[in-house]
């Protein structure tokens, strides 16, 4: 993080992305390093924890549902000024019913129709996150958009 020419800290705009094969131990393995990817960079712990909540929940997913097709997943994370987006990408068997749609805190569906869902796991994405966005499309593998506001750490003093 660098100052501006007024004094004020300027928050680093961060983009990486992690391949994993898919495999319960990869779980663990991308908490820790996007939680420390996160902190590192200074946003604060509620954020971290909620975003790394919700992120769990759809690598598990992967894990257990994606099929034999899917050897490996991708977590895409990119950290802005007021907003942190994690995107978890398999090219798996895809969801069979309801193929699209978009989930906003609160439960609310937009842009396509009900989530098919077996377990707790959008839910509880979506009461960590502000945003969830799911695409899966049979035989091509599902994406899952994590969008949350974050807040940050106060800066440390010089």
């Amino acid at each position: 993080m660098g100052r501006t020419p007024w004094g004020r800290m300027t928050r680093p705009k961060v983009r990486f992305c992690l391949v994993f094969e898919r495999e319960l131990l990869s779980v663990p393995v991308m908490r820790q390093v996007l939680g420390d990817t996160l902190r590192g960079i200074g946003v604060n712990e509620d954020s971290v924890a909620d975003i790394l909540l919700a992120a769990t929940e759809a690598c598990t997913n992967v894990v257990l549902h994606a099929g034999q097709s899917a050897p490996a997943y991708t977590v895409a994370a990119t950290v802005g000024r007021a907003a942190c987006r994690v995107e978890v990408t398999d090219v798996g068997q895809g969801c069979p019913r309801k193929p699209y749609g978009r989930v906003r805190r609160g439960g609310r569906v937009r842009r396509g129709g009900d989530l098919s869902e077996s377990g707790r796991g959008f839910t509880i994405m979506r009461a960590c996150v502000d945003g969830v966005t799911l695409r899966s499309v049979p035989g091509q593998g599902t994406r899952v958009v994590l969008d949350k506001r974050i807040h940050w750490e106060a800066p440390v003093a010089a």
